[in-house]
């Protein structure tokens, strides 16, 4: 195959021509006669036994051509494309120009390339890291909630029902004095306080004691899920048949012991303010990354083929139908659209953002790996795809056998370009501070433009 025209149609696009010599054609249309002809029946010969020349007369001169030019094309547009050091995203379009015996073929390709992409100001950028401080109240917040793990539920015979309580109901509901669908109950577990009923339901059920009957007045809210009751009043009659609570235990040494390694609570509350400092530390690391990549994609220039955002968006669609598959019993994609109402095309929106700016991220930070000759030597790469192979529990030439090692080598480029931006940011907190003051102005504004609107 030689290479006859190659054009930049567009950005990101080339039309390369190339042809095929006839000696090439006719060999490679001599394996698909070959590999076909087991296949073929004509009237007068054997299953398997038609000469190619018949074949030819009946259905032309070129049946075995586009087969023969399709067993090319691989090899050979690869090593145009890599003549032509291209680097193409898309699956390449191919059209046949001309075709004859004695001249072969010329096609023609059109190629999709990487774009070119400019990053500006990606060393330098200032960003917030700001550690929130750790207090005596956070620590509270963990202990009480560890001993509402380790409460017991108890009953409650002697005082009336309070918010908190778990009671149990009958209860039926009426509007205008007929009972309503829906509205009926049986020895029914309720929190009072959980919100779970309609405004002042539980309310009303605060105070009273095991056996009581009651009516309780509620009106149905305007904006109700069901039309039908909307905005109206109801009466609930309502018996309480019992009541139970929770017995949250001391907290003491005691209770440190049950609930940890600790002999003491000191010791308990100590280690809890080591760990959520830790969480508090990670957690600034990651706005600190996150604020500084975003400014990396803001400085970055391309035009990036929709086809990116569509592959991407695909591979994202894939993780949320695996996830789906783990956390809810193999419910399916197609089940979850089905209950949600949504489209495919609305899922699709929904994640087109988010593809856009990781798409452009990694054009960016493979573009600096290049502008910094950030690499990964045969030897970190060979460490990386090890320690991978003891994550998987796999044998290490297994790994290699499997894994696109050129493609994991850009991964790890891409993981140190990360590593290096982050390296050469400027901690910067006055700009936590100006968004701290910035959002309740934000917010004004957009409750103003509600208004108005």
């Amino acid at each position: 195959m030689s290479l006859v025209s190659d054009v930049k149609t567009d950005v990101n696009m080339r039309e390369v021509t190339f042809s095929f010599d006839a000696e090439a054609l006719e060999a490679a249309c001599e394996r698909v006669y070959q590999r076909q002809k087991k296949d073929i029946a004509v009237k007068g010969f054997r299953k398997g036994k038609v000469p190619r020349k018949m074949v030819e007369k009946l259905y032309g001169e070129q049946v075995f051509v586009e087969d023969a030019i399709n067993s090319l094309l691989p090899e050979e547009l690869d090593g145009i494309i890599k003549e032509l050091n291209l680097t193409i995203i898309d699956r390449p379009s191919v059209e046949i120009v001309s075709v004859s015996k004695e001249e072969g073929a010329v096609c023609k390709a059109t190629l999709i390339t990487k774009p070119e992409v400019t990053v500006s100001d990606y060393k330098g950028i200032h960003a917030p890291m700001k550690v929130r401080e750790i207090t005596d109240a956070d620590i509270d917040q963990q202990i009480e909630m560890l001993r509402q793990r380790q409460a017991r539920v108890v009953d409650v015979d002697d005082r009336a029902a309070q918010l908190g309580d778990e009671v149990k109901i009958n209860f039926e509901g009426f509007i205008d004095d007929v009972a309503f669908e829906g509205g009926k109950g049986e020895e029914y577990p309720l929190r009072l306080g959980s919100g779970q009923f309609i405004p002042g339901f539980e309310d009303q059920i605060v105070g009273k004691n095991i056996g009581e009957k009651f009516d309780v007045n509620v009106t149905f809210p305007e904006q109700y899920g069901d039309d039908r009751y909307a905005g109206k009043a109801a009466v609930f009659k309502v018996e309480l048949l019992g009541i139970t609570m929770q017995e949250l235990p001391e907290v003491d040494d005691e209770f440190a012991k049950d609930v940890s390694e600790f002999d003491t609570i000191a010791e308990l509350r100590d280690d809890m303010k080591k760990k959520l400092g830790e969480s508090a530390e990670q957690a600034a690391q990651t706005q600190f990354e996150n604020y500084v990549l975003d400014r990396v994609v803001e400085n970055t220039d391309a035009v990036i083929p929709q086809v990116m955002y569509d592959r991407r968006i695909d591979q994202q669609i894939q993780e949320f139908s695996n996830q789906l598959r783990q956390q809810y019993g193999d419910l399916k994609l197609e089940e979850y659209l089905q209950f949600t109402g949504m489209t495919m095309e609305q899922l699709r929106d929904e994640y087109e953002p988010r593809a856009k700016k990781e798409v452009t991220l990694r054009l960016a930070l493979e573009k600096i790996a290049d502008l910094e000759d950030i690499q990964v030597s045969d030897e970190e790469l060979d460490e990386a795809v090890t320690d991978f192979a003891a994550q998987m529990q796999a044998p290490v030439e297994f790994v290699k056998s499997r894994l696109p090692m050129e493609e994991y080598r850009l991964d790890l480029r891409v993981t140190k370009v990360v590593e290096f931006i982050k390296n050469n940011a400027v901690v910067d907190n006055d700009l936590a501070e100006q968004n701290e003051e910035e959002a309740p102005a934000a917010e004004a504004e957009t409750a103003e433009a509600s208004e108005e609107a």
